[in-house]
């Protein structure tokens, strides 16, 4: 961690913005911690509190780091429990961004651990979810350890990725004890050791869970400072893409908090600025040096993800100008550019989108009936590509389907306890 010299008494400088508080908190590692865990905080009207509090009671690997984006510490902290609040560190980061990524990008910057991990302050951790990343990357090597997510309460699991069906069986392969201590570790290496293409990685667009610091430094993958919708995505899934990556589908959840009514991506915003993250992913020198099918299944993912659903989003007529129209035709095109052939795997009522999204003469109101029109699941234009060829890639609406039912609906497996581990306080 690089430091400049202080500012004054109580606040050591780590960068042009950053600043660590020695005089609040534990600004020193806790012993036997293994993880630093980035919560950024923007206003203390957050539930930093509840954030700190399932690291701090449940997740006894993690030390605790908390930035405070435009405010102040004393701020933030009086929002954490008077229990909590000694046992974190501070660190105050000012930019005129309102995006997490500044405050995230320092900081992971600051890191004190071989290993890292990020948190939004309406976010939560499952007790064990520290312990279950740090097992499994133990066993496979892997630099990048994808969690398990939630959304807004544990059971609501998110179906993606949606990998193999043998890459969800590491967590009880590990927790079973299959075989000998050799035998099982081949196992687990192989079951949770995933593929970009393989196993739909790049359906998960932020790097949530166990990053390696020396990767981080090693590639220089970073969030992107300053985008409003987007900022992770390039730097998500070019990690998928480059380096080894182990998806642990049965372990403790990520839990995200539904709490936030001033999330800045749910905000309808131009279309050059809504998915301006795109053009320059498309070009990026890692991208470019991936394979046909690797940036297929990139595309397929950011169209059905990003390009629909900021057409499905924008449900007013008022808001498709010609200007809007253009600039959404003008990226579908880069799309294909960049994946010719990418859209034989979408359904027909995808294709039946994309072909409006291309066309700014077709009517406004056409779009986005297509729009809510491939959100109907079940029927045979969602499930039915036009090309019959198509029909069981692994990509396509069936498959794609089967596995992220299969994915939502996995049991927990146990959580597995680590030698060194400090005793875990008492649940909230």
């Amino acid at each position: 961690m690089n430091t400049l010299p202080p500012t004054d008494a109580g606040r050591l400088r780590l960068g042009p913005a950053t600043i660590a508080r020695t005089d609040l908190g534990q600004p020193d590692l806790p012993a036997g911690a293994r993880v630093d865990v980035v919560v950024a905080c923007h206003t203390p009207t957050r539930p930093i509190g509840r954030a700190v509090a399932s690291l701090l009671d449940g997740n006894p690997e993690a030390a605790v780091t908390v930035v405070c984006h435009n405010r102040s510490a004393e701020e933030i902290a009086a929002e954490i429990r008077p229990a909590h609040r000694d046992l974190v560190r501070y660190l105050e980061h000012t930019d005129p961004r309102p995006s997490a990524s500044g405050p995230f990008n320092a900081g992971m910057r600051a890191a004190r651990t071989p290993w890292v991990s990020i948190m939004g302050s309406d976010d939560q951790l499952a007790p064990g979810a520290v312990a279950s990343w740090l097992a499994l990357a133990e066993a496979t090597g892997a630099e990048f350890v994808v969690p398990r997510l939630a959304l807004g309460r544990p059971t609501a699991i998110v179906p993606t990725p949606a990998p193999r069906p043998t890459r969800l069986l590491a967590t009880y392969v590990r927790s079973r004890g299959f075989g000998g201590r050799a035998s099982q570790s081949r196992l687990v290496r192989r079951f949770a050791s995933t593929d970009l293409v393989a196993d739909r990685l790049a359906y998960r667009s932020a790097p949530l869970g166990l990053l390696s610091v020396e990767m981080l430094r090693r590639t220089g993958a970073h969030l992107v400072e300053g985008a409003t919708v987007g900022g992770d995505v390039a730097m998500v899934t070019r990690l998928f893409a480059c380096v080894p990556t182990a998806y642990d589908a049965a372990g403790p959840v990520y839990l995200i908090g539904e709490d936030a009514s001033d999330r800045v991506t749910y905000v309808v915003r131009p279309i050059t600025e809504q998915l301006g993250f795109l053009p320059g992913l498309l070009t990026a020198d890692w991208f470019t040096a991936l394979g046909a099918a690797r940036r297929r299944a990139v595309v397929v993912k950011m169209v059905r993800i990003h390009v629909f659903g900021a057409v499905y989003y924008r449900d007013r007529e008022d808001i498709w100008t010609p200007t809007e129209r253009a600039a959404l035709a003008g990226l579908c095109r880069r799309l294909h550019h960049a994946a010719p052939g990418f859209d034989r795997v979408l359904s027909r009522a995808d294709r039946d989108l994309l072909d409006a999204c291309l066309d700014p003469a077709v009517p406004a109101s056409v779009l986005m009936a297509r729009a809510q029109a491939r959100r109907r699941h079940g029927r045979p234009e969602t499930l039915f590509t036009r090309d019959p060829a198509w029909l069981l890639d692994r990509e396509a609406p069936l498959r794609f389907m089967a596995a992220s039912l299969l994915t939502k609906l996995l049991p927990s497996a146990p959580v597995p306890v680590l030698a060194g581990s400090r005793p875990t306080g008492e649940e909230n």
